[in-house]
């Protein structure tokens, strides 16, 4: 009795492939469509409770990281200062030092506006959900990235007022800032030091269905994606523009994280980093966080006329550093799955 004949490769999904373009990247680009067509579908209009899942999801991802770590993988990620140095660098210093070289080149008082959004996007902390996902699903060093993300946006509470007072003369209350630490407690710290007890017990559960977790780190991150852009069209953040405008700014946001990303990328090549703290370095370092600049913009610049413009150069860099980002961290997972094979 003759064998059944092997099932015919998938000409398609192989073609896919090749060309960098997976199930995931496809439902980035589906959910960006979505928003587009139905954005009160993900906003805050929706009577689905978007905030609440969206936050409950991460939650979830932290506390499964949680369960990966083990007290020593956390004590060996938090002694890696060189690591650490770089990523707080790449954020506070290295991104407003790009913004002030770019300066002379905004001389109109619309411009002086422009390059204003622009500093106070780089003046602000990196991310932490979508910086620890993007670094898990790359291959990275998880506690690095945990550790690191975190310390960012603690910092960012006291070091983004500091540069934006120093540079655009601004001045803000810390109450609502505080209020991002207290959620930084319960929806990374608490959820994470949760898993970390659990190690012991569920620890090797975790790792057995890695691929699976893996798989509800790309949905958290495709939720995300879209009730953002459902948000962002919902308010008409993109109609108040000319399509034109918005394009040389959206073309400048691409060259100002590949700059970033490709110079850390160097910077870890010449301190001969090993591959998974690279991976940290230039994920966490080339984050910029939406949810820290959307309460400090209400801070820093009250009751602006041009807060839409404001914050406009930091809707373009979020939506684009998640694409971007998402893409890299599936290529370089995959090159590191081929290297375990």
């Amino acid at each position: 009795m003759s064998e059944p004949a092997a099932p015919a490769p998938n000409r398609f999904a192989d073609l896919l492939a090749r060309a960098g373009l997976d199930w995931f990247l496809l439902g980035l680009l589906g959910a960006v469509a979505l928003a587009y067509l139905q954005p009160g579908l993900g906003s805050t209009a929706s009577p689905v409770p978007w905030r609440l899942v969206t936050s409950t999801g991460v939650a979830l991802v932290f506390f499964f990281y949680g369960l990966k770590l083990s007290f020593e993988k956390l004590r060996a990620g938090m002694r890696n200062w060189r690591l650490h140095t770089l990523v707080q660098l790449t954020t506070f210093v290295l991104f407003p030092a790009l913004a002030l070289l770019v300066k002379p080149f905004f001389g109109s008082e619309n411009g002086e506006l422009l390059w204003a959004s622009i500093f106070f996007l780089c003046a602000l902390p990196s991310t932490v959900s979508t910086s620890v996902v993007m670094v898990s699903i790359a291959g990275g060093n998880l506690p690095a990235a945990i550790f690191n993300a975190s310390i960012s946006s603690l910092l960012g509470i006291v070091l983004t007022p500091l540069l934006t007072g120093l540079f655009l003369h601004t001045s803000a209350e810390g109450g609502q800032l505080w209020g991002l630490a207290l959620q930084l407690v319960w929806q990374v710290l608490l959820p994470v030091g949760a898993g970390l007890l659990l190690n012991a017990r569920l620890g090797a559960w975790a790792e057995r269905h890695r691929a699976r977790l893996r798989v509800f780190d790309q949905l958290t991150i495709l939720l995300i994606v879209f009730t953002a852009f459902c948000e962002s069209f919902a308010e008409g953040i993109f109609s108040r523009y000319l399509p034109a405008d918005i394009g040389k700014l959206g073309a400048g946001m691409v060259l100002l994280y590949a700059l970033v990303f490709g110079m850390v990328w160097a910077l870890c090549r010449l301190l001969r980093f090993p591959r998974a703290d690279t991976i940290v370095a230039v994920f966490c370092g080339s984050k910029k966080s939406l949810v820290h600049g959307s309460v400090m913009a209400s801070l820093l610049f009250p009751a602006t006329a041009a807060t839409g413009l404001i914050l406009l150069p930091l809707m373009l860099y979020h939506a684009l550093q998640i694409i971007l980002a998402s893409s890299m961290a599936q290529y370089l997972g995959r090159q590191e799955g081929a290297v375990v094979r």
